[in-house]
């Protein structure tokens, strides 16, 4: 079930169960996993991807192995607040992923979340070659932990 707001997103998750955040690219997708109180946000690794449902397959043994109870999507909207293109495979992206899997899906918008993840690991003085291997997951975490902080201000509204 795909949840165009937080709100749904958050009413439609159990209450507890960890969350994966995806970064969706043109060759790879990031993936970062939470903890299951959705507090943290890790980085977890980087599907090269092939074909959707190769891709998708893989996906499903991390959310086997990880219990995941629900998706938050990095949406590459403009620096304007249009959807390009790759807000629209994004979208396409969680349709089909819809028809394979019960749990809730949302968008995070992801502007700035690599530009984040870049500026993170020089400051940890990763090589050229380091950043380019861990970019994509360690994006997905930056998106991920948007909407875990998003999904605790919720809790806190309505708690």
């Amino acid at each position: 079930m795909i949840c165009p707001g937080m709100d749904d997103f958050a009413a439609a998750l159990p209450r507890v169960g960890a969350l994966a955040g995806l970064d969706l690219g043109t060759k790879t997708i990031g993936v970062a996993v939470s903890d299951t109180l959705r507090g943290i946000a890790t980085p977890l690794r980087t599907i090269r991807r092939e074909k959707f449902t190769l891709d998708v397959a893989d996906l499903m043994k991390t959310v086997a192995e990880r219990q995941i109870a629900g998706f938050v999507l990095g949406l590459p909207v403009n620096m304007d607040g249009s959807e390009g293109p790759r807000a629209q495979s994004t979208r396409a992206f969680a349709r089909n992923l819809e028809k394979l899997t019960p749990l809730p899906i949302t968008f995070w918008d992801e502007r700035l979340s690599t530009v984040a993840a870049e500026r993170a690991m020089l400051e940890a003085d990763l090589s050229r070659k380091r950043r380019a291997e861990l970019v994509d997951h360690v994006a997905a975490g930056f998106i991920l932990q948007g909407a875990l902080d998003r999904l605790a201000h919720l809790g806190r509204a309505h708690g």
